[in-house]
């Protein structure tokens, strides 16, 4: 018997196609992720097993290594420190410069922090390198701290001198009638209503931060050693520690994840915020 409505069918199956494929996708994504963290509890033999085992007895041996036989907590503090410190010092410097370009318009500041976000960061490396090497602040936090704001620093300013476009001029034309000046429009106007995108710019360059490799690997020395570098501890000449590569690899990824996950709603009405214009 035929259905009486193929119309709903139709809808149906659209439907049901559009979820496989987001489940697909969500898979194919994860799934580097998903074996990242198996192959942290794996011994280092099923590590290297061919073909990959995927049935095994789970084991704590590699975060022991991670946290116990290695400096790791040290190593949490200084990529902590450096990502927070840097995104801090971004969204100080940042919110009054994008509101400055907001509101006044200055297209060659624009242009300047739009070269400095797609600019490579390799390009800057040499001269951050020298100039740290004269000063004698190699393996310095404020070494690291300043170089990491090549990066934090644009990315903060370009996603809030939208949010600035977007708010609307006659908040700040009464506030200025009422005799406030440009500083109390920024301070009580622009930034509480723009909360929303500052906390995800500050999210993002915290990540971006946090995964910095290039700029530590040169500029960090024994002390300030954030994660990414000190995953170099489970690699050698001969070998490769691939259960605690792993774990150290798990946790490295783990801990921005959580914090996206915890601020996601601030990440998702920052990001769309004036992406549309009533």
């Amino acid at each position: 018997m035929r259905s009486q409505n193929p119309r709903r069918e139709r809808a149906v199956w659209k439907r049901s196609l559009f979820y496989l494929a987001l489940t697909l996708l969500t898979l194919f994504f994860l799934f580097p992720i998903i074996w990242m963290a198996m192959a942290s509890f794996k011994t280092q033999v099923d590590n290297l097993a061919t073909p990959p085992v995927v049935l095994f007895e789970p084991t704590l041996e590699n975060y022991r290594e991670t946290f116990i036989r290695n400096p790791f907590p040290r190593y949490t503090w200084n990529s902590f420190v450096v990502a927070a410190a840097s995104t801090a010092i971004g969204v100080v410097v940042g919110a009054p410069a994008a509101f400055s370009i907001a509101r006044y318009r200055q297209r060659g500041l624009a242009v300047v922090i739009l070269a400095a976000r797609i600019m490579p960061a390799i390009s800057y490396l040499l001269p951050w390198y020298i100039l740290f090497l004269r000063l004698k602040m190699v393996g310095t936090y404020e070494s690291l701290i300043a170089t990491h704001l090549t990066v934090g620093l644009p990315i903060i300013t370009w996603m809030l001198i939208g949010a600035f476009e977007e708010l609307p001029a006659e908040l700040e034309d009464s506030t200025l009638v009422d005799g406030g000046s440009i500083l109390t429009v920024f301070l009580r106007v622009a930034l509480p209503l723009s909360a929303p995108t500052i906390a995800a710019a500050s999210i993002i360059a915290f990540i971006f931060s946090w995964n910095n490799f290039l700029f530590s690997i040169i500029l960090a020395g024994a002390a300030t050693r954030p994660l990414p570098v000190a995953v170099f501890n489970f690699v050698s000449y001969l070998n490769i520690n691939v259960g605690g590569l792993a774990a150290a690899a798990t946790v490295i990824t783990g801990i921005p994840m959580l914090l996206a996950l915890l601020a996601q709603r601030y990440i998702v009405s920052g990001l769309t915020m004036g992406a549309v214009k009533g």
